[in-house]
């Protein structure tokens, strides 16, 4: 016990440091290539962040615990949105890019509504795999576009006097974008192997395991970019990471893992499910209203995860 709580201060401490490194590498590599750090987001960063749920999805997958592997998807989806924005906006106000609000929010609602029709049959087979992957690679196609779209006007526009001109060469930043990524993956790592430990100590089912302490304990890594990218004035960067990363959870982790072994859905409802839709949906009339998410609105959606895991927990106790 003492030493699963030691490990779980450690994963902290590491991912926050990791988060600080990736931040400050990927928004400075975003300015020297004339990127905005939105894209970035979209894709680097929330690919990177994204990586705990997937190792911890495909391996669980693969030694026969699909509920922790969905489970972990689903919830992570649902803390992304409910805990980590809701957190976020009752701090202070989140400023919304209006890409967001065009184009990811709606593919979110978009892949969380396919992943619920895929779920139909109570499993994700290789097919389905093939279906959500191929999704994948069409929105990494479309960030890749918007990239150059972003870097040929770069000249026309003045660089944001939030982020100061970086001296040093790009190679450095990558190398602590990479060390930012490699600390997030170890500290959540650390984190989830002393949470499981300790829930399964208490009798917790997979199931409830994967949707509440997994899943927050992967989304760990989201919390912390999209913390210190707020603070640092970037919000692009932090809603984007979020917004990017549900994306990745569903049509990138759920469609390798599924490619790897067909994944089991039986022990999940339409209550799971449904919350994450909500998510996904409630989403866009909150940022859509004067391009940002407010206090209330923040505890509006903070109030329901809380709701949700007092649902959990409860109703499987």
């Amino acid at each position: 016990m003492l030493v699963n709580s030691f490990l779980l201060l450690l994963g902290f401490f590491i991912l926050g440091l990791g988060a600080e490194f990736l931040v400050r590498g990927s928004s400075t590599l975003a300015l020297k290539l004339g990127i905005k750090p939105l894209v970035i987001g979209l894709t680097i960063v929330a690919f990177g962040t994204s990586a705990p749920e997937l190792a911890v999805s495909v391996d669980s997958a693969l030694n026969d615990r699909s509920s922790i592997a969905l489970g972990n998807v689903i919830g992570s989806n649902i803390a992304n949105i409910g805990l980590i924005l809701g957190i976020m906006a009752m701090i202070t106000p989140v400023t919304i890019d209006l890409q967001l609000v065009r184009r990811q929010i709606p593919l979110v609602i978009a892949s969380s509504l396919f992943l619920w029709l895929l779920l139909q049959d109570r499993q994700l087979d290789m097919l389905d795999g093939v279906f959500l992957t191929f999704g994948l690679v069409l929105f990494l196609l479309f960030n890749y576009q918007q990239a150059r779209k972003d870097r040929a006007a770069c000249e026309l526009i003045e660089a944001s006097p939030v982020i100061s001109t970086p001296h040093k060469p790009g190679l450095f930043y990558v190398g602590l974008l990479l060390v930012g990524l490699i600390m997030l993956v170890y500290g959540s790592g650390l984190f989830v192997d002393s949470a499981v430990e300790l829930a399964r100590l208490l009798g917790i089912s997979e199931a409830v395991i994967g949707l509440s302490i997994i899943a927050v304990g992967t989304s760990i890594p989201e919390m912390a970019t999209s913390m210190v990218a707020a603070y640092k004035k970037e919000p692009g960067l932090a809603v984007g990471n979020v917004v990017g990363s549900n994306l990745f959870n569903i049509l990138g982790i759920l469609g390798i893992t599924a490619l790897l072994k067909p994944v089991s859905g039986s022990e999940f409802n339409l209550v799971d499910l449904g919350v994450m839709l909500s998510y996904a949906v409630i989403l866009l009339p909150f940022a859509w209203t004067h391009l940002r998410i407010s206090r209330l609105e923040g505890s509006v959606l903070l109030a329901g995860y809380v709701a949700y895991m007092a649902y959990l927990f409860i109703g499987n106790s």
